[in-house]
């Protein structure tokens, strides 16, 4: 049970402020075919049960009412992820509710440790009804039999007396492959290949020298009418 402050000014900014600066969080009960109540909560009673349950039945007593809620919705600061805002819905403990329940990962994965997979919790919270009192904290899923490229499903959890509201097949866990990581080509084969023009360019070159060299060793051939060269008189 908690205590509850009635306020008037009910969503102007600075009383709202104002109220935060001293330790206590703006709400509204609402609920049941009753009129709303804006009211502000101590906000360490609050943080307290959240840390207990989130799902928790709740009394809260303010002025001269007295009402039985659960947290149906909360607003946190964007920085200091402090609560700003609380939404409290009244409850009929013999009526069914709609809440979100956690969903925990229960056993060591057969795809993990003997396959060397990856788990992937794709779906961390599930949607049910169910009496108020009988709202389970989280809802174990087992996958110490899940293999790698297998999956759970939400069919596959065991809500006990809770009802499922989400699709059967909607996939819950599974494990994957790891991806496995390209091997770019060594630098040294793209250099090796650059290269190769230059080596045959060079090759090139080298054979005109020779040939070259070829020409230039060879007497020039006399050609008809030229003159033999005159022997030098003694």
């Amino acid at each position: 049970m908690i205590s509850a402050e009635t306020r008037d000014k009910a969503g102007v900014r600075g009383t709202l402020s104002a109220f935060r600066a001293g330790g206590r969080v703006p709400a509204v009960i609402y609920g049941l075919d009753k009129k709303p109540v804006s009211v502000t909560v101590d906000a360490k009673d609050i943080t307290v049960i959240l840390r207990q349950d989130p799902n928790a039945i709740i009394t809260i007593k303010y002025g001269g009412g007295e009402d039985t809620v659960i947290i149906k919705a909360m607003q946190r600061h964007p920085l200091t992820n402090k609560p700003t805002h609380f939404d409290f819905h009244r409850i009929s403990l013999t009526e069914a509710i709609k809440v979100k329940v956690h969903v925990k990962l229960i056993g060591e994965c057969t795809g993990v440790k003997l396959q060397g997979g990856l788990v992937e919790h794709t779906m961390r919270e599930v949607n049910i009804s169910c009496l108020p009192t009988e709202i389970p904290h989280e809802l174990e899923l087992d996958i110490t039999n899940l293999e790698i490229n297998h999956s759970l499903r939400v069919k596959d959890i065991n809500s006990g007396k809770a009802e499922l509201l989400d699709a059967p097949d909607q996939i819950v866990v599974s494990v994957t492959a790891p991806k496995e990581e390209k091997v770019e080509e060594p630098a040294a084969d793209a250099a090796a290949a650059g290269a190769e023009p230059e080596v045959v360019a060079a090759k090139g070159k080298k054979e005109e020298g020779a040939d070259a060299a070829k020409d230039g060793a060879k007497p020039a051939a006399a050609k008809p009418g030229d003159k033999k060269a005159e022997t030098p008189k003694k």
